[in-house]
């Protein structure tokens, strides 16, 4: 509640973009937080937040746990807030109950991990991994034209450390499941085994602008039209491999947007997902195909561009064990479950041990104002991310 103050709605959710005032409001409220508890608060190239908790021996790299504060345009209060407010728990109980792990401890806010504002999504942990460069990173631009570097320098959050280069031991992510199945089936504990593939596409569909009172039916080149006809064929191309994939035009500009004039041109995007990265190529194998055929249908032109390709993660074992086991040392009823949407861990798996842990959602909403967990759920998550935190700390050996 008291984060949601950075960016929140009169609807009760959050508008917290990434590189804004109320990101930076934020920021400065976690480095104030964090050092309160006896934290050395640093940040590296991309904006990336480390808050450390010495261990006894602080030359052994770091178990890490994190997430991120950035949200949605229509935000809740809980995606990626719990990750870290939940790790701020964990540091809190260590702090109060004296007991210091033989590895540091760190909490991570990752910049950028909803890719709402800059695209794609989970870009900053994205360099952190050497998925993307940092330079590509700082040259994004958002949809209003202004630069991703030149947005980190103006709230004050660009460090001298280099983005990657900041060793880990391992790495756990607490999350809200955003999707039905923990509270369908009354589960308090989602042991996270991996992500499901993912790609990102931006259409372009360019007609010609004309007279909508003058320009008969038959010779229009309607963009507006057109992009619907495509619109229902992605959502036709998850259908046809359900019950597992699911397909999504999510974002939507139509050019000139005028009441008397036949759109000319309409720029949406394209969000396709499935656990099985077969399932995924096909699914693009048939965009490729239909949306071309239904643009030369409809008199227009049609370009379409793969943005962002996330194959699908497998979570480490013994990391997934250890979540397990600590949600069954605190007797929490538990299943295991493959994640729908991204996380900032699956791009920390490539180089890291690394696992997560899910609490339910109210109806499975997220991405929602009306974005809704239980105290009793929260403080769930946050004991056994505490446990299993305590379980890697005695399992790895570091050096």
């Amino acid at each position: 509640m008291e984060t949601a103050r950075f960016g929140g709605t009169p609807k009760g959710g959050i508008r917290r973009l990434t590189l804004t005032a109320e990101d930076r409001q934020v920021r400065d409220w976690f480095v104030r937080t964090c050092e309160g508890l006896g934290c050395t608060v640093t940040h590296d190239s991309m904006g990336n937040q480390f808050a450390r908790r010495p261990g006894q021996d602080d030359s052994l790299p770091p178990i890490t746990i994190g997430s991120h504060l950035d949200t949605q345009p229509t935000g809740g209060k809980y995606d990626g807030i719990l990750g870290v407010l939940g790790g701020l728990a964990v540091l809190r109980a260590l702090h109060r109950s004296g007991y210091v792990t033989r590895h540091p401890i760190e909490l991570i806010n990752w910049t950028n991990e909803e890719g709402s504002r800059f695209t794609p999504p989970m870009m900053c942990s994205g360099v952190f991994a050497g998925v993307f460069t940092e330079q590509e990173v700082l040259d994004k631009r958002d949809r209003a034209g202004k630069r991703f570097g030149d947005e980190l320098e103006a709230i004050g959050y660009r460090g001298s450390e280099p983005c990657g280069q900041h060793p880990v031991t391992a790495y756990f992510e607490l999350h809200i499941e955003q999707g039905p199945i923990l509270e369908a089936e009354e589960k308090t504990i989602g042991i996270v085994t991996g992500v499901q593939g993912a790609r990102w596409y931006e259409a372009t569909v360019t007609g010609k602008d004309a007279h909508a009172g003058s320009t008969p039916m038959p010779m229009r080149h309607d963009a507006l039209l057109a992009a619907a006809r495509m619109i229902e064929a992605v959502s036709e191309v998850a259908l046809s491999h359900a019950p597992t994939a699911v397909g999504t035009v999510g974002l939507i500009e139509n050019r000139p947007n005028s009441n008397n004039v036949v759109p000319g041109e309409v720029f949406f995007t394209i969000d396709m997902r499935d656990p099985d990265d077969a399932v995924v190529r096909k699914m693009e194998e048939q965009l490729y195909s239909q949306l071309p055929e239904i643009a030369q249908r409809s008199g227009v032109t049609l370009d379409i561009v793969r943005i962002w390709d996330a194959p699908a993660v497998h979570f480490n074992p013994a990391c997934i064990d250890m979540v397990q086991a600590a949600a069954a040392e605190s007797g929490y009823s538990a299943r295991r479950i493959v994640s729908g949407p991204g996380h900032d861990a699956a791009y920390m798996a490539r180089i890291a041990p690394t696992a997560m842990i899910f609490v339910p959602c109210a109806d499975g909403l997220s991405h929602n104002e009306a974005e809704s967990i239980t105290e009793p759920d929260a403080t769930a998550g946050a004991d056994v991310l505490l446990r299993a935190v305590l379980r890697a700390d005695a399992a790895f050996n570091s050096k």
